[in-house]
Protein backbone atom coordinates (compact mmCIF):
# COMPACT_ATOMS: atom_id res chain seq x y z
CA UNK A 1 0.00 0.00 0.00
CA UNK A 2 1.48 3.32 -0.72
CA UNK A 3 1.25 6.76 0.65
CA UNK A 4 -1.99 8.76 -0.62
CA UNK A 5 0.86 11.75 -1.65
CA UNK A 6 -2.34 14.18 -2.14
CA UNK A 7 -3.00 14.25 1.40
CA UNK A 8 -1.59 17.51 2.93
CA UNK A 9 1.72 16.88 5.10
CA UNK A 10 -0.23 17.93 8.75
CA UNK A 11 -2.80 14.84 8.27
CA UNK A 12 -2.24 12.37 11.22
CA UNK A 13 -0.17 9.54 9.66
CA UNK A 14 -1.09 5.85 11.11
CA UNK A 15 1.90 3.00 10.64
CA UNK A 16 0.23 -0.54 10.09
CA UNK A 17 2.21 -3.28 10.75
CA UNK A 18 1.14 -6.23 10.65
CA UNK A 19 1.16 -9.41 7.73
CA UNK A 20 -2.34 -9.73 7.23
CA UNK A 21 -2.73 -7.87 3.77
CA UNK A 22 -6.50 -7.70 3.83
CA UNK A 23 -6.59 -6.76 7.02
CA UNK A 24 -4.41 -3.40 6.71
CA UNK A 25 -6.48 -2.62 3.37
CA UNK A 26 -9.60 -2.75 4.88
CA UNK A 27 -8.40 -0.92 7.98
CA UNK A 28 -6.38 2.10 5.71
CA UNK A 29 -9.83 2.21 4.06
CA UNK A 30 -11.47 3.03 7.13
CA UNK A 31 -8.85 5.37 8.45
CA UNK A 32 -9.20 7.04 5.29
CA UNK A 33 -12.66 7.87 5.92
CA UNK A 34 -11.78 9.07 9.77
CA UNK A 35 -9.37 11.68 8.42
CA UNK A 36 -6.14 9.80 8.86
CA UNK A 37 -3.47 8.52 6.94
CA UNK A 38 -2.80 5.06 6.57
CA UNK A 39 0.50 2.90 5.19
CA UNK A 40 1.42 -0.32 5.96
CA UNK A 41 4.52 -2.48 5.96
CA UNK A 42 3.99 -6.60 6.56
CA UNK A 43 7.04 -7.90 8.24
CA UNK A 44 8.73 -7.00 11.43
CA UNK A 45 12.32 -5.54 9.54
CA UNK A 46 10.20 -3.48 7.49
CA UNK A 47 8.00 -2.11 10.05
CA UNK A 48 11.22 -1.21 12.45
CA UNK A 49 12.58 0.92 9.78
CA UNK A 50 9.63 2.76 8.85
CA UNK A 51 8.49 3.50 12.99
CA UNK A 52 11.42 4.83 13.31
CA UNK A 53 11.72 7.24 9.84
CA UNK A 54 10.11 9.92 12.19
CA UNK A 55 7.17 10.13 9.61
CA UNK A 56 4.42 8.33 11.48
CA UNK A 57 2.49 10.23 14.63
CA UNK A 58 0.83 6.06 16.07
CA UNK A 59 2.23 2.70 14.96
CA UNK A 60 0.36 -0.16 15.26
CA UNK A 61 2.23 -3.25 15.96
CA UNK A 62 0.81 -6.94 15.66
CA UNK A 63 2.87 -9.43 17.96
CA UNK A 64 2.80 -11.88 15.24
CA UNK A 65 4.90 -10.79 12.00
CA UNK A 66 7.08 -12.61 9.64
CA UNK A 67 11.27 -12.09 10.25
CA UNK A 68 11.23 -10.32 13.66
CA UNK A 69 8.62 -10.38 16.11
CA UNK A 70 6.46 -6.99 17.45
CA UNK A 71 7.59 -7.35 20.67
CA UNK A 72 11.22 -7.26 19.53
CA UNK A 73 10.01 -5.17 16.92
CA UNK A 74 8.61 -2.65 19.87
CA UNK A 75 11.82 -3.24 22.25
CA UNK A 76 14.17 -1.79 19.05
CA UNK A 77 11.55 1.18 18.70
CA UNK A 78 11.97 1.85 22.35
CA UNK A 79 15.46 2.62 22.48
CA UNK A 80 15.38 5.66 20.32
CA UNK A 81 11.86 6.79 19.99
CA UNK A 82 8.42 7.37 21.93
CA UNK A 83 6.40 7.53 18.72
CA UNK A 84 2.86 6.00 20.21
CA UNK A 85 2.58 2.09 19.84
CA UNK A 86 -0.71 0.99 19.62
CA UNK A 87 -0.51 -3.40 20.14
CA UNK A 88 -2.45 -5.86 18.48
CA UNK A 89 -2.51 -9.16 20.60
CA UNK A 90 -4.24 -12.75 20.41
CA UNK A 91 -7.25 -12.80 22.11
CA UNK A 92 -6.52 -14.77 25.76
CA UNK A 93 -2.38 -13.67 25.35
CA UNK A 94 -1.63 -12.09 28.35
CA UNK A 95 2.11 -13.06 28.13
CA UNK A 96 2.16 -10.51 24.75
CA UNK A 97 -0.16 -8.40 26.28
CA UNK A 98 2.20 -7.31 29.62
CA UNK A 99 5.48 -8.42 27.75
CA UNK A 100 4.53 -5.52 25.40
CA UNK A 101 3.19 -2.99 27.99
CA UNK A 102 6.51 -3.43 30.08
CA UNK A 103 8.30 -2.84 26.91
CA UNK A 104 6.42 0.64 26.45
CA UNK A 105 3.66 0.09 24.27
CA UNK A 106 1.07 2.58 25.14
CA UNK A 107 -2.21 0.50 24.51
CA UNK A 108 -3.16 -2.66 23.59
CA UNK A 109 -6.14 -4.21 21.60
CA UNK A 110 -6.56 -8.12 21.10
CA UNK A 111 -7.53 -9.40 17.74
CA UNK A 112 -9.96 -9.84 16.48
CA UNK A 113 -11.27 -6.59 17.20
CA UNK A 114 -13.59 -4.07 15.09
CA UNK A 115 -12.23 -1.08 13.28
CA UNK A 116 -14.34 1.40 15.32
CA UNK A 117 -12.91 -0.05 18.37
CA UNK A 118 -9.63 0.56 17.00
CA UNK A 119 -9.48 3.81 15.96
CA UNK A 120 -11.02 4.64 19.33
CA UNK A 121 -8.00 3.67 21.58
CA UNK A 122 -5.73 5.43 18.52
CA UNK A 123 -7.61 8.66 19.03
CA UNK A 124 -7.67 8.03 22.75
CA UNK A 125 -3.73 7.79 22.55
CA UNK A 126 -3.02 10.91 19.99
CA UNK A 127 -5.50 12.62 22.50
CA UNK A 128 -3.14 11.83 25.34
CA UNK A 129 -0.06 12.84 23.40
CA UNK A 130 -1.55 16.15 21.85
CA UNK A 131 -3.86 17.58 24.53
CA UNK A 132 -1.08 19.49 26.47
CA UNK A 133 0.48 20.31 23.27
CA UNK A 134 -2.82 22.11 22.04
CA UNK A 135 -3.75 23.40 25.05
CA UNK A 136 -0.57 25.58 25.39
CA UNK A 137 1.70 25.91 28.11
CA UNK A 138 0.87 24.65 31.56
CA UNK A 139 2.54 25.54 34.95
CA UNK A 140 5.14 23.07 36.28
CA UNK A 141 3.77 20.48 38.87
CA UNK A 142 6.78 19.48 41.84
CA UNK A 143 6.38 16.43 44.15
CA UNK A 144 9.20 16.43 45.71
CA UNK A 145 11.86 15.49 43.37
CA UNK A 146 9.84 15.02 41.01
CA UNK A 147 8.91 17.81 38.33
CA UNK A 148 6.45 17.69 35.52
CA UNK A 149 5.97 19.88 32.39
CA UNK A 150 2.65 19.67 30.82
CA UNK A 151 3.21 21.64 28.37
CA UNK A 152 6.13 19.94 27.01
CA UNK A 153 5.11 15.91 28.36
CA UNK A 154 8.51 16.09 29.96
CA UNK A 155 9.12 14.47 33.64
CA UNK A 156 12.18 15.63 35.51
CA UNK A 157 13.53 13.09 38.36
CA UNK A 158 15.97 15.02 40.42
CA UNK A 159 16.62 17.10 37.71
CA UNK A 160 17.23 14.41 34.51
CA UNK A 161 14.68 13.84 32.23
CA UNK A 162 12.51 11.08 33.18
CA UNK A 163 12.29 7.87 30.13
CA UNK A 164 8.56 7.62 29.51
CA UNK A 165 6.08 6.02 27.51
CA UNK A 166 3.36 8.56 26.46
CA UNK A 167 1.44 6.37 28.50
CA UNK A 168 3.25 6.47 31.93
CA UNK A 169 4.00 10.26 31.28
CA UNK A 170 -0.11 10.55 31.25
CA UNK A 171 -0.15 8.69 34.88
CA UNK A 172 2.39 9.92 36.43
CA UNK A 173 0.99 13.19 35.47
CA UNK A 174 -2.66 12.40 37.10
CA UNK A 175 -0.51 11.04 40.07
CA UNK A 176 1.98 14.09 40.43
CA UNK A 177 -1.61 16.59 40.53
CA UNK A 178 -2.83 14.41 43.40
CA UNK A 179 0.25 14.21 45.36
CA UNK A 180 0.16 12.34 48.67
CA UNK A 181 -3.62 11.68 47.91
CA UNK A 182 -4.94 8.23 46.89
CA UNK A 183 -5.74 8.41 42.86
CA UNK A 184 -8.53 5.55 42.17
CA UNK A 185 -8.27 3.22 39.51
CA UNK A 186 -10.97 4.23 37.52
CA UNK A 187 -9.96 8.46 37.84
CA UNK A 188 -6.73 6.99 36.49
CA UNK A 189 -8.24 5.21 33.55
CA UNK A 190 -10.51 8.04 32.65
CA UNK A 191 -8.06 11.36 32.92
CA UNK A 192 -5.00 8.95 31.89
CA UNK A 193 -5.89 6.55 29.46
CA UNK A 194 -9.22 8.52 28.06
CA UNK A 195 -11.49 5.63 28.73
CA UNK A 196 -13.33 3.89 31.59
CA UNK A 197 -11.68 1.14 33.78
CA UNK A 198 -12.94 -2.43 32.83
CA UNK A 199 -13.02 -5.19 34.83
CA UNK A 200 -9.65 -7.49 35.03
CA UNK A 201 -8.16 -4.73 32.73
CA UNK A 202 -4.33 -5.08 34.33
CA UNK A 203 -3.03 -2.61 31.66
CA UNK A 204 -2.63 0.29 34.50
CA UNK A 205 -0.93 -2.16 37.05
CA UNK A 206 1.77 -2.85 34.50
CA UNK A 207 2.44 0.82 33.54
CA UNK A 208 2.37 1.56 36.73
CA UNK A 209 5.28 -0.98 37.72
CA UNK A 210 7.34 0.17 34.79
CA UNK A 211 6.93 4.00 36.50
CA UNK A 212 8.52 2.41 39.72
CA UNK A 213 11.32 1.08 38.12
CA UNK A 214 12.79 4.34 36.45
CA UNK A 215 11.92 6.09 39.77
CA UNK A 216 13.70 3.86 41.61
CA UNK A 217 13.43 3.27 45.84
CA UNK A 218 12.63 5.90 48.37
CA UNK A 219 15.60 6.25 50.96
CA UNK A 220 13.33 3.79 53.25
CA UNK A 221 13.26 1.17 50.62
CA UNK A 222 9.51 2.08 49.82
CA UNK A 223 8.52 3.02 46.31
CA UNK A 224 7.67 6.12 45.59
CA UNK A 225 4.46 4.98 44.00
CA UNK A 226 2.33 2.99 47.00
CA UNK A 227 -0.20 0.66 45.59
CA UNK A 228 -3.30 1.32 48.11
CA UNK A 229 -5.06 -2.03 47.99
CA UNK A 230 -9.02 -2.41 47.09
CA UNK A 231 -8.22 1.87 46.36
CA UNK A 232 -5.72 2.87 44.06
CA UNK A 233 -2.22 4.45 43.77
CA UNK A 234 -0.60 7.48 45.83
CA UNK A 235 2.52 9.30 45.37
CA UNK A 236 4.83 10.50 47.97
CA UNK A 237 5.21 13.74 48.30
CA UNK A 238 8.65 13.72 50.22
Amino acid sequence: MEPDTRRPEKMTKILLIDDDRELTAMLAEYLAGEGLGAFAVHDGQSGETEALSGRYNLVVLDVMLPRLSGIEVLRRIRRTSDVPVLLLTARGDDIDRISGLDLGADDYVPKPCSAGELVARMRAILRRVTSNRDNGPADPIVAGPLTVLPGKRRAEWYGAALDLTGTEFSLLEELARNAGHIVGKEQLSRNALGRALTAYDRRIDVHISSIRQKLGPRPDGQPWILGIRGQGYQLACE
